[in-house]
């Protein structure tokens, strides 16, 4: 070979080389990460108040986005079918609201109302992505872009030529959950406001609510002016009463782009300056729209998948993205926080570490009613920081007003829903490790919520008796009666569902009585976490109502919905025993009865979707089906599928949860989603748990809490654990052969050894390490079938 080849090949391996590096760095660019395949307009047209997330942070205090629905609980909010923007405001939380923006041209019309001053909009010109939100506003010629800190938010708007520019601040409306009962605004130089919004109480949040604010322009405005009662005031320096508000101009009729940000604090204006100057003292529009992007996709990367489509990846990450949304910080960034548990308002100060900051954040949030099979496995497992901190608030809320909550709102208790769903929450957090909370403080406490004058005595929104719960009944005859005997000003009534509710959290309390070496507690609660027994009815073959003589409720009908259970059935609910699931089989006359039962229920349930009732074409949409046997649209069904694990046929569990999955959990467009309630990440935890192919029966509250096997959606499951909690490094699943069709297990290894059952334990999890699966068309019905490879229940904790 002469040297002239020898050069010519080098250069062609050179160049080859050359070639190959940069299609690998430009597939590593284009490669899209965990936040860019979030979508946000996710079942956009059936948005409740606080579902919708666009410019937010992981459980940011400022939630900003658009409101095309102005009013009320459920039909407010960003409403993806409506055609238009009555305003922009900073706060979509659970019964929170406030401080409602817009920018405007032309002749000024927000005295008019939002209806009259709110522009027309198209998704064609609509950009949403994680952190980030922009829109044209087609009425007035201005695209808005959006983006924000966890406590502020942060608008640029662009005005056209030709017109007067304003931007105004409505103190009057209608919004979400609560009505402004009033509002103050003072002008403070020549391009600040600050001021307040005093949002009404609920029926849920008991007391009215201050939201204080700052808001600061880049550049100077020449008069703020101000309306009430749909007349215009003309210049003022400071506005303070109901139904009106204040706006805002800008010299000339050029085209200009002009920066704004809002600072809000639920603790004085004074708080709202020094969040703003702590998380955004500059001016940078994209680099806090870069680092809100960023700040997710580390959240999100703490679960790596691969294998399955890019729709399929894109639906996980948006499931994932709104397990971190709803539930929101409250505490200013230097920790101080309102306290509304008591007579009058207070100011509160979380503790501070050795650097001078908060130890933890205050949070709001609606009942853990449910989370005992979504976040308590997910938050405990991959974000277990965030669960010390909720736990954590949670006994600080126990220091300021007596009770750990179930569902603090602005510093208020709500009692929404029924029982002490924070007790599985705080149980299951301490038997994973998560331990850097006052644990004897927190025994106490949901102890208490157990005992007369606790939490479980009261129902759904009892401000004012301790009788809805039924507690004493429950204590004394073994169940709480139907219909209830006490006139109380509670909602959710329903002693049979409430029985059922009781027995587990029973259960869950005596867990933590015996891991802290409070045995005669551990009996006590442990006896009547036996309960659930004294509801059923072995005529009918269901758990069934008892009036308060021991006679049980006529007529029956066991799928007649919200008559003795808790926004469900009899059918739905006789399999709310998660703590004993052998003992239930028992009662039903054995596994295999049980299995077979519940297996017909799942094929009823599949001729309508496993749903009861749905949303569709932003309407709530009944379709007669709200009585059923099996309602993945909310809470009390959400576990069903992992029960046939229990009762030796895991086959059935990993053949009807995907099931579920694609029929309920897999649309990615705006008009379909969750198909009910999604409830501040309760429904998105649940897919992403069933997407991975982990779940938790028992709430993880056991003495040694373990994961129940389903059937993993992706080729691969990396979970990042965070090693301050867990030693690990990371967990892989790993699947062989895996499809649609391929859903069965055929065997199974965790770390090189053979699985031959349907679960494992936390305490192996958490070491690191792999569980392999390999994947077939046709169930392996030998494997975790056997009676010694069943998961653990109370009946039987040894077998």
């Amino acid at each position: 070979m002469t040297i002239t080849k020898v050069k010519y090949q080098i250069r062609i391996m050179v160049l080859v080389l050359v070639i190959g590096a940069a299609f690998v760095q430009m597939n590593a660019q284009t490669k899209k990460q965990p936040a860019d395949l979030v979508y946000p307009l996710l079942d956009a047209a059936n948005s409740r108040w606080f579902y919708f997330s666009s410019a937010t942070r992981p459980f940011g205090m400022v939630n900003l986005s658009p409101d095309m629905g102005v009013g009320g609980a459920w039909d407010s909010g960003y409403r993806y079918n409506r055609d238009t923007i009555n305003f922009f405001s900073h706060i979509h939380a659970w019964q929170l609201s406030g401080i409602p923006v817009l920018p405007v041209t032309g002749d000024f019309k927000g005295h008019l109302g939002a209806e009259k001053y709110g522009s027309r909009y198209s998704h064609e010109n609509e950009v949403v992505r994680a952190g980030y939100h922009s829109v044209d506003l087609e009425t007035y010629g201005i695209k808005a872009e959006l983006t924000a800190t966890t406590r502020v938010g942060f608008h640029r708007y662009t005005y056209p030529e030709g017109k007067e520019k304003y931007v105004l601040l409505d103190l009057g409306t209608l919004l979400g959950p609560s009505g402004t009962e009033m509002g103050f605004a003072k002008q403070v130089g020549k391009n600040e406001i600050v001021g307040y919004a005093l949002m009404g109480a609920t029926r849920r949040r008991p007391r009215a609510t201050y939201v204080y604010y700052t808001i600061l322009f880049d550049t100077p405005f020449e008069t703020m002016q101000a309306w009430k009662n749909g007349n215009l005031l003309g210049n003022t320096k400071k506005f303070e009463g109901s139904e009106g508000g204040v706006y805002v101009n800008f010299k000339g009729k050029e085209a200009q782009t002009v920066q704004m940000k809002v600072a809000i604090s639920y603790v004085s204006t004074e708080q709202a300056g020094l969040n703003m100057q702590s998380e955004l003292p500059h001016w940078d529009f994209d680099k806090v729209a870069s680092d809100a992007f960023n700040e997710w996709n580390s959240w999100l990367s703490r679960i790596e998948i691969e294998g399955g489509t890019e729709k399929q990846q894109s639906r996980f990450y948006t499931d994932l993205w709104h397990a971190l949304q709803g539930r929101r910080i409250i505490s200013d960034f230097n920790g101080k926080y309102s306290d509304m548990t008591g007579e009058s308002p207070r100011i509160g100060q979380i503790p501070l570490n050795k650097n001078g900051q908060p130890k933890f954040n205050h949070y709001n949030s609606d009942a853990f009613w449910g989370a005992q099979w979504t976040i308590n496995t997910l938050w405990h497992l991959v974000y277990p920081e965030v669960s010390e901190g909720f736990v954590n608030s949670m006994l600080m809320m126990y220091d300021d007003g007596g009770l750990i909550p179930r569902g603090p709102s602005g510093g208020n208790y709500t009692y929404v829903m029924t029982g002490a769903s924070s007790t599985p929450f705080i149980v299951s957090a301490y038997m994973k490790g998560i331990r850097g909370f006052e644990v004897n403080k927190a025994y106490e406490g949901i102890r208490k919520n157990a005992l007369p004058g606790g939490i479980m005595g009261k129902a759904g929104y009892e401000h004012h008796t301790e009788l809805g719960g039924g507690l004493s009944y429950y204590i004394n005859n073994g169940y709480v009666p139907f219909p209830n005997p006490d006139k109380n000003d509670g909602y959710h009534n329903q002693g049979a569902g409430q029985t059922l509710e009781y027995a587990y959290q029973d259960w869950c309390l005596s867990q933590m009585a015996k891991a802290l070496g409070k045995n005669d507690d551990a009996t006590i609660f442990a006896e009547r976490a036996e309960n659930y027994k004294n509801i059923w009815d072995k005529e009918t073959g269901w758990m069934r109502p008892k009036e308060l003589d021991g006679s049980w409720i006529e007529p029956f009908n066991p799928i007649l919905s919200h008559h003795g259970f808790v926004e469900s059935t009899a059918a739905q609910s006789t399999w709310f025993v998660p703590h004993d699931m052998q003992g239930l089989f028992d009662l039903m006359g054995g596994r295999e009865k049980a299995a077979l039962k519940l297996d017909q229920q799942f094929e009823i349930g599949n001729t309508h979707d496993f749903i009861s009732r749905t949303f569709r074409k932003d309407r709530f949409v009944n379709q007669a089906l709200h009585n059923t046997y099996l309602n993945y649209a909310n809470q009390p069904s959400m576990q069903v599928g992992f029960i046939f694990n229990y009762a030796g046929k895991p086959w059935l569990t990993q053949y009807w949860t995907r099931e579920v999955v694609e029929r309920i959990f897999s649309d990615l467009d705006p008009q379909n989603g969750y198909n009910g309630d999604e409830d501040q990440g309760l429904m998105g935890a649940l897919s992403v748990l069933m997407k991975i192919g982990l779940f938790e029966m028992r709430g993880g509250a056991a003495l040694r809490p373990s994961y129940d096997i389903g059937s993993p959606i992706f080729d691969k499951i990396t979970i990042k654990l965070n090693k301050k909690y867990f030693p690990g490094g990371e967990f892989v699943i790993e699947t062989k052969d895996n499809s649609s069709q391929n859903r069965y297990i055929q065997s199974a290894t965790l770390n090189g050894k053979s699985l031959d059952k349907a679960w494992f334990y936390h305490d192996e999890l958490i070491k690191g390490g792999k569980l392999y699966l390999n994947m077939g068309n046709t169930p392996n019905k030998k494997w975790g079938s056997e009676p010694e490879q069943l998961p653990k229940s109370m009946s039987k904790e040894n077998n």
